[in-house]
Parts: structure tokens; C-alpha cells; sequence
């Protein structure tokens, strides 16, 4: 890293899965770079046993097929090493927020495990990016390293492409934080109230960001049409926003500290 400033290790991630949904998906292989602020790395890479069938349209994608998982340890078998490599360690990746970050939670919640994100940053190469240029991680490499992204969709490769274009763009943005902090910060709207935006913060409480009852305070929509709400408890939506919406049903909506 020749711009960006670590003040402890950042933790690069991609999942390659048995598919897009956060939620209800398998992993099927994880890579994480931990870069260090003396300037070591150390890359892990496992390719994991999902337990089903991976879909063609996801081998199409990533080449994983299920004989190549065939003899490889499941998700709860190396999931409390993954905590301990992640342990103390700001987080990074393309497309994190909504993706890798939400489904990785899920696995470990199968396994009755969780990473505690709240005393880390997070920041997510692939909003940075689509603020300032709006293309896909193979284009972002070409864009900011000038080389070709002959790796796509392998996890390892993805990884080590996306540590390059984060240093690559705190180089190229004056007005971008070279710190992790302050790109967790543009990674993720301070207004945000869960990883996706789903729901956000309005005059001290949580509101939602989507559907008909858009911009509706979840107070009031407990208490108005709390059916919507559990509606939104038995869909696909990320555990973080879930959790949100339960709070509210039980009364526990308003922001701390207002």
C-alpha cells in the first residue's frame, strides 16, 4: 500500500456463493488479504463445502462446480478460524456492504457465531467507486491500475484487485481520506440506519427507506401497520435490518442518545 494509511490490519474479503441472495445463499469460497501498517500481508484462501448442489449459473461465474468442493470442509468447520484472522482488524471489500458483509453474518449465524462490526470500519471499494467512475471491479482495475483483471470472479485475484484499486483511488481523489475510517465514512451514508440502506435516520428515528410507507417512522409504523413490518421480518432482507424492524415492534426504535 503506497497511499492508503492503516493504523491497524485491514482485512480485505470476497465470497464466491451458490449464488446472489445475502440471506439464503452458501459460500463456497472465501479469500481474506490481512494487510498490515508495517506493510506485510498475509492471504488466506479456502474453498468450502456448501452442503447443496452450487447451480450451473453460479459455476459460470466463479468455476467453482461441486466436485471441486467435493473433499473441502464445511463453513462451520473453519468458520472459528475466520473470526480469529478477522479479530482486531478493519474490513474491506467490493460490494461488501450489501453483499459479502450480510452473508458472511448469516453464515456465522448458522453457526450460533457473529463478527462484531461495531468496533470496526468498514469500507466498500465498489461505492467509492461508483461515486466517482460507477463501473464494475474489472473495469475499476483497468481504470485505475491501467492492467487487465484476468482473475475476475476467483476470490483470491478479486481480493488482491481490490486492495490495488483502494490504494489506487486514495492516489487519484485529493479530496478522498487516505485513512480507513474516513472511507468507511464515504463507503457508508452517515444517514444509514442498516448495512443497505434500507432503513435510515430522520429527526432522531429509524424511518423507511423503500416500498409504499417510504420515509414512514418505524415508531409509527408499528403501530400503525405492523403487519408490513413482520412482513418484512419473514422476507429476504439482512439480518442488521431485521433486527431494526424488531426493535421497533418491541418498542425500541429511537436513536441512542436522542
Amino acid at each position: 500500500m503506497k497511499n492508503l494509511k492503516l493504523d491497524r490490519p485491514l482485512a480485505v474479503f470476497d465470497l464466491e456463493t451458490t449464488g446472489t441472495s445475502p440471506s439464503s445463499d452458501r459460500i463456497v469460497e472465501v479469500c481474506v488479504a490481512v494487510l498490515s501498517p508495517d506493510g506485510s500481508r498475509n492471504v488466506v484462501t479456502r474453498r468450502v463445502n456448501p452442503g447443496r448442489p452450487i447451480p450451473p449459473d453460479a459455476t459460470k461465474v466463479h468455476g467453482i462446480s461441486d466436485a471441486d468442493v467435493a473433499d473441502a470442509p464445511s463453513f462451520r468447520d473453519i468458520a472459528p478460524d475466520l473470526l480469529r484472522l478477522l479479530e482486531g482488524c478493519d474490513l474491506a471489500g467490493f460490494n461488501v456492504l450489501s453483499f459479502d458483509l450480510p452473508l458472511l453474518q448469516a453464515e456465522l449465524e448458522r453457526c450460533n457465531l457473529s463478527l462484531d462490526t461495531t468496533q470496526c470500519h468498514v469500507v466498500d471499494a465498489q461505492r467509492i467507486y461508483h461515486r466517482k467512475e460507477r463501473r464494475t471491479l474489472s473495469a475499476a482495475v483497468q481504470f485505475y491500475t491501467g492492467v487487465e483483471h484476468t482473475g475476475a470472479h476467483g476470490a483470491e485475484a478479486d481480493v488482491l484487485a481490490t486492495a490495488e484499486v483502494l490504494d489506487a483511488q486514495v492516489a487519484r481523489y485529493p479530496d478522498l481520506p487516505s485513512d480507513v475510517e474516513g472511507l468507511a465514512e464515504v463507503s457508508r451514508p452517515a444517514d444509514w440506519a442498516d448495512s443497505q440502506g434500507k432503513l435510515g435516520w430522520a429527526a432522531g428515528e429509524v424511518v423507511l427507506r423503500f416500498g409504499k410507507h417510504r420515509d414512514q417512522p418505524l415508531r409509527e409504523m408499528a403501530r400503525k401497520d405492523a403487519s408490513y413490518l413482520r412482513w418484512i421480518l419473514d422476507s429476504d432482507f439482512p439480518s442488521d435490518t431485521k433486527k431494526l424492524i424488531q426493535d421497533a415492534l418491541d418498542g425500541l426504535s429511537q436513536k441512542p442518545g436522542l
